[in-house]
């Protein structure tokens, strides 16, 4: 298994740099934000260390011979947009340029993308999976055109009142991935699975493991700590951010040890990369590379 970081977190980085930070920190890789250049709309998101608009053979071979230099691979690119918005244009727009990102990983060797479903949010769960039926066979198809693994993060994208009624990402539990595998049962179709997102779903996150051992493509190690006093003053239908908040790994709820031995018991030995989104360690350039010291430190006595 190898140990990296989703880049998100340096946003104010070069990709360089953010190379150069890995390989300092002692990391095997990282996860690699290719959003479109402009502004966020989310925390987290419009990051982008790689251009895929300029991914000329010039500019390829330059970004994988820094990255052999200084022995950090990059396990995937990662934009996730919703590429289901109710806003066609926008959904359009979100399309092209995820099929940017998988034609750049195709160029670069590293064949994989990380992203979202996306949804409605404003239509059912059944709704959403005929919109899926419509609009991702042909985005699967392209990946498999250019021998590029598509994984998929669980998380709901439901954290506050932008994001209500039904969140932004479709791909949130079993039963649901079961029904996108039977749509699209492409080996190239698979998940970026991130357990903290179970944890405020009240969900077993243990058990997806071996069911969909043969599905999971890459991971997030990421923690959610739930507060239950908050909870039991909202419920779990108020916003989740009410009653939870994103940690860095070993701050939180997930049982590390349990999740990193169930991934050993299926022999995973993909690219899991943590995802800091702990507000406790922004504010300042040397919070954020805590984060990232602190958070290698402590899954290192998990992932050798």
């Amino acid at each position: 298994m190898k140990l990296g970081f989703v880049s998100a977190i340096l946003g104010d980085w070069n990709f360089e740099e953010v190379i150069n930070t890995a390989s300092e920190m002692g990391y095997d890789c990282v996860e690699v934000a290719c959003w479109p250049r402009g502004k966020a709309e989310r925390r987290y998101a419009g990051v982008s260390h790689l251009d895929v608009d300029d991914m000329s053979d010039q500019n390829a071979k330059a970004i994988l011979d820094h990255c052999a230099r200084k022995k950090v691979e990059i396990s995937s690119l990662a934009f996730y947009p919703n590429t289901m918005d109710g806003d066609l244009e926008k959904r359009a727009a979100t399309i092209i340029h995820l099929k940017k990102v998988i034609t750049a990983s195709a160029k670069l060797g590293v064949k994989r993308v990380t992203t979202f479903i996306g949804r409605d949010q404003y239509k059912s769960v059944e709704e959403n999976l005929e919109l899926f039926k419509e609009i991702w066979p042909p985005i699967i198809r392209y990946a498999e055109q250019q021998d590029v693994q598509v994984a998929i993060e669980n998380c709901p994208m439901l954290f506050g009142n932008d994001q209500w009624p039904g969140g932004q990402n479709l791909a949130t539990t079993p039963r649901i991935w079961r029904e996108m595998f039977s749509v699209i049962p492409s080996p190239n179709f698979g998940l970026n699975f991130d357990p903290s997102h179970f944890v405020w779903q009240m969900m077993d996150y243990i058990r997806p493991v071996y069911e969909f051992k043969d599905r999971i493509f890459h991971i997030h190690f990421k923690d959610i700590k739930l507060y239950p006093e908050k909870l039991n003053d909202v419920g779990v239908m108020a916003y989740p951010m009410d009653y939870m908040s994103p940690k860095l790994p070993g701050l939180g709820d997930v049982d590390w040890g349990k999740f990193v031995s169930a991934l050993t018991d299926i022999d995973f030995d993909g690219y899991a990369c943590i995802e800091v989104e702990d507000r406790a360690f922004e504010g300042s350039r040397d919070k954020v590379l805590d984060s990232l010291r602190l958070s290698y430190r402590y899954m290192r006595q998990f992932v050798i």
